[in-house]
């Protein structure tokens, strides 16, 4: 029953993951604060939400910047209340060389893949304690589980998430609040595209699953909160992949990714 009209914050709404979570959270009578930086997809999926009978807002914010993530949480509670949900979707990728990343995209990739998700965390849990009654359900990968080449700084981002949310679990077992981690494989969505570098492409994109099979599990985690899920739920076993063949994959590993960029040199444009 207290799920039923509580107010949501969806990091990263403006499209994937982020928008069919929020899409499917509002079919089941949650009210929707929409975030992410480019505002006028937020409008659009907002008055959609709204057209469909739900409720949403949209709250646009470059949750990069620490004022921004502040102001955001102020807005909401000043709407609609403390979020009773908060989903931390917001991510940024890049795919190549760990020493060819520019800073700038690094330190932006740390501020929302990691900071965002702590700080906006500390801005909601104590109302949530308070309340005995919360969800926080941080999108992570299992990228976290298995670091690869090419994506070095993006597997530590969701590393850290990994252990934030099993930490937090830990720490708030019977205050009613749940802290929980979706591990998706590659998702369907625009992130391959942002993530490219030097025309490279993400092998892993040709296994993709769409983003409503995510957003069904964060449902899912909301009524029946656990501390993590797989989707699909068959890659559970990707730890054990990397304890027992992680020596295979630090020889075959940079052979792939340095072929890959071989044979993106040679290819005509």
């Amino acid at each position: 029953m207290k799920m039923r009209h509580a107010v949501a914050l969806v990091t990263g709404a403006s499209s994937g993951i982020g928008a069919a979570i929020a899409r499917r959270l509002a079919r089941e009578g949650l009210r929707l604060a929409l975030a992410a930086r480019r505002g006028d997809r937020l409008e659009a999926l907002a008055e959609e939400i709204r057209r469909a009978g739900g409720e949403a807002r949209a709250f646009p914010a470059d949750l990069a910047q620490e004022a921004e993530r502040e102001r955001l949480v102020r807005e909401v509670r000043a709407v609609w209340g403390s979020p009773g949900v908060l989903v931390n979707n917001a991510g940024l990728g890049w795919y190549g060389f760990g020493d060819e990343i520019p800073w700038s995209r690094a330190r932006e990739m740390i501020e929302v893949n990691v900071a965002a998700a702590v700080h906006l965390s500390l801005l909601v849990l104590p109302q949530m304690k308070a309340c005995g009654w919360g969800r926080i359900v941080n999108i992570g990968s299992i990228a976290g589980n298995i670091p690869s080449q090419g994506v070095a700084l993006y597997c530590a981002t969701k590393s850290f998430l990994d252990a934030f949310t099993t930490a937090l679990y830990r720490e708030l077992r019977g205050t009613g609040v749940w802290v929980s981690v979706v591990k998706p494989g590659p998702v369907a969505t625009e992130f391959f595209d942002r993530s490219s570098s030097s025309g490279l492409r993400m092998p892993a994109e040709r296994f993709a699953v769409s983003p409503e099979r995510v957003a069904e599990q964060v449902w899912n985690l909301l009524g029946h909160p656990r501390r993590e899920v797989y989707v699909p739920g068959w890659y559970r076993a990707v730890p054990w992949v990397e304890l027992l063949l992680g020596w295979a994959m630090d020889r075959v590993g940079p052979l792939l990714l340095r072929r890959q960029v071989r044979v993106g040199e040679t290819s005509p444009s």
